[in-house]
């Protein structure tokens, strides 16, 4: 009995420290999707801004939503930026300064009087901001304690679009009704600089050590090749991913950002319209949580592949509905286009880190991730530059649906991504 008792005593020791590990990694999951949640619904928010800014200052449309291609250009330029400093400082500074920009940027942005002070708010500190507690630190810090369940990780945090959407939309259209659109920035402005104080308390050492589990767990198939930027910026796989994320977000914000226009013009009721669109948020949970669960049991590419076949049929429904503005294709297109908004997202960062996976993954996957924000503003501004010159949505689907197939065939013929 003496001789067990060792023995017995160091496996409960080590279910204690294995459920240890796994109650912190809920707590770091939380986190990352509570700042995800606030990143995204904070920048999506403006589209609520936009009518009231506008009209306030009397600019027209296209000045107004320069501001919004703005945000998700210089956020996507800045993810670079992003993966180097939390490879070189940690989760804790990289957090704070995104909270600091977006509580400043909004602050700001409520005393603005001219186009350029909302580009500089709104545009670039809370694109930076956005950047600075989105998706890159989300998936370095979630890849120490998931290991290889980060996709299913990663699609939790990447629900949190929809999530946003559907939290901080609707509170802005109240707090603007109620308080005006300068006091609603002020109120987002207090709210961010009052949450770095709980942030900063945090114990960031041990959410950034990882779980001891992954970190000493065997893998006779890893081997640190050593990445840097540049001999990345070398590998195929790099730009495959690159173009992946690029086309991608053409296809779908050339679509999103005029969706709601586009189904009133097709003869549905404006609330029906905005009801309808807003729905897209509770389908991307299912969508993002759904395409993860298929990795698991078909394998990466199937996963990849059937998404983009959904985003595809969700397309040719949203091109039937000016001619047929059913309800059923409405429901149809929202549950398609509306569940594969960034569903691949998470299979994709998983597929880059376990490329790439060093001491500079995030350098290099904040590099790859430009492709996103370069095709996010590409897209919505190439879509309503297309709506202006054709005055109808045909070739503007047609680009879309161009696009979406061009982000699709990395996974088709490139190697790396095949396997």
């Amino acid at each position: 009995m003496d001789q067990n008792t060792p023995r017995e005593t160091r496996k409960e020791q080590a279910g204690s420290t294995k459920r240890e590990a796994v109650r912190t990694a809920l707590v770091v999951l939380c986190l990352c999707f509570t700042l995800a949640v606030l990143g995204r619904g904070l920048s999506e928010s403006f589209t609520v801004f936009l009518k009231p800014i506008s009209e306030n200052f009397g600019w027209d449309r296209a000045q107004a939503v320069s501001i919004y291609s703005l945000t998700w250009l210089i956020s996507g330029l800045t993810a670079p930026l992003v993966g180097r400093l939390f490879d070189h400082t940690g989760p804790r500074m990289v957090y704070a300064l995104g909270l600091f920009l977006l509580g400043s940027a909004f602050l700001i942005a409520s005393r603005a009087q001219a186009l350029w002070q909302f580009q500089l708010s709104i545009g670039i500190c809370v694109g930076i901001g956005v950047a600075f507690i989105g998706n890159v630190p989300n998936s370095i810090l979630l890849g120490r304690w998931f290991g290889p369940r980060l996709p299913t990780a990663m699609a939790v945090v990447y629900s949190a679009m929809g999530g946003g959407v559907l939290a901080l939309l609707p509170a802005s259209q109240l707090l603007i009704d109620h308080l005006g659109w300068r006091e609603t920035y002020q109120v987002y402005g207090l709210a961010a600089l009052a949450l770095l104080v709980p942030l900063l308390l945090l114990p960031w050492r041990m959410f950034s050590a990882g779980s001891p589990h992954i970190a000493k767990r065997s893998d006779p198939d890893f081997i640190d090749n050593g990445w840097t930027l540049a001999s990345a910026m070398r590998h195929h796989a790099f730009w495959a991913l690159f173009s992946t994320f690029f086309f991608t977000a053409v296809g779908m914000y050339a679509i999103a950002a005029q969706i709601v226009a586009y189904l009133i013009d097709a003869g549905f009721p404006p609330l029906q319209a905005a009801t309808a669109w807003g729905f897209s948020g509770v389908a991307l949970v299912f969508g993002m949580l759904g395409v993860s669960a298929l990795d698991g049991l078909i394998g990466r590419r199937p996963s990849v592949l059937l998404s983009y076949a959904i985003s595809i049929l969700g397309i040719v429904l949203l091109w039937l509905l000016q001619y047929y503005p059913d309800v059923i294709l409405l429901t149809g297109f929202v549950v398609c286009f509306g569940s594969m908004m960034g569903s691949r997202g998470p299979l994709i960062t998983a597929t880059a880190m376990k490329i790439f996976r060093g001491k500079r993954v995030g350098t290099i996957f904040g590099t790859i991730s430009i492709g996103s924000g370069l095709g996010s503003a590409f897209g919505s501004w190439s879509g309503g530059l297309i709506h202006d010159v054709t005055h109808g949505y045909n070739l503007l689907l047609v680009f879309a649906l161009a696009s979406v197939i061009l982000g699709m065939i990395p996974f088709l013929i490139v190697p790396a991504l095949r396997e």
